[in-house]
C-alpha cells in the first residue's frame, strides 16, 4: 500500500511539473478521434461500456486508498492553458469533485469541454494537494489573483489518473 502511494505521488509530481513547463505542446495530443457523431476519445482506446456511475465509484472506494475503475461523470472545469487536467463531478451536487490528470501527460482535453459527460478508465485515489499546486491549478483555471492568494492550506482530495477518456456528448 505504501509503495502504491509513493508511486502515485512520484507520478503526479512528474505530471504537475510537465503541466507547468513552458514548452510547446503543438502536435502532442495523443489519440484524439471521433468515434461517432456524439463521441470523442482521448488517450488509450476505451469504450463507455461497463462504466459505473460516479456515486457507485465512491461507494466501491470505501476506505480503500486506490481503485482501478471505469467511471462516468460530468466535466465541471478544465485547465484553460493546455487541457492537461479536469475536475469531474457527479449528478449529485452533494458529492465531492474529482481532480483528473492523464497518464504520462500523453493527451489533453478540449479547453471547452465543461458540462460534457465523460467516461474515464484508470485509477481513483485520495491524495493531498500542496498549496503550491493548488495555486498553480487555480491559475490554469483562470481564477482571479484574489482567489489564488486565498489558498493557504493543502487539501486532501479525490483524484483520478486516466489512461483513456471518452466524451459522450
Amino acid at each position: 500500500m505504501y509503495r502504491n502511494n509513493l508511486f502515485l505521488v512520484l507520478l503526479l509530481s512528474l505530471l504537475i511539473g510537465a503541466c507547468a513547463s513552458e514548452t510547446s505542446t503543438e502536435g502532442t495530443t495523443a489519440t484524439e478521434e471521433t468515434t461517432s457523431a456524439n463521441m470523442e476519445k482521448f488517450g488509450e482506446a476505451i469504450t463507455a461500456d461497463g462504466a459505473v456511475a460516479y456515486g457507485d465509484m465512491l461507494a466501491k472506494m470505501g476506505d480503500t486508498d486506490s481503485l482501478a475503475i471505469k467511471v462516468k461523470g460530468k466535466v465541471e472545469s478544465v485547465c484553460k492553458v493546455k487541457g492537461c487536467w479536469m475536475n469531474v463531478v457527479s449528478d449529485d451536487p452533494n458529492q465531492e469533485a474529482m481532480f483528473v490528470q492523464f497518464k504520462d501527460y500523453g493527451f489533453f482535453m478540449p479547453l471547452d469541454c465543461e458540462g460534457k459527460t465523460v467516461v474515464m478508465d484508470g485509477y481513483a485515489y485520495r491524495d493531498v494537494t500542496s498549496v503550491e499546486d493548488l495555486k498553480h491549478f487555480a491559475e490554469d483555471e483562470g481564477k482571479s489573483q484574489e482567489e489564488i492568494d486565498a489558498i493557504t492550506e493543502p487539501v486532501e482530495e479525490l483524484k483520478f489518473l486516466a489512461h483513456g477518456v471518452v466524451m459522450t456528448d
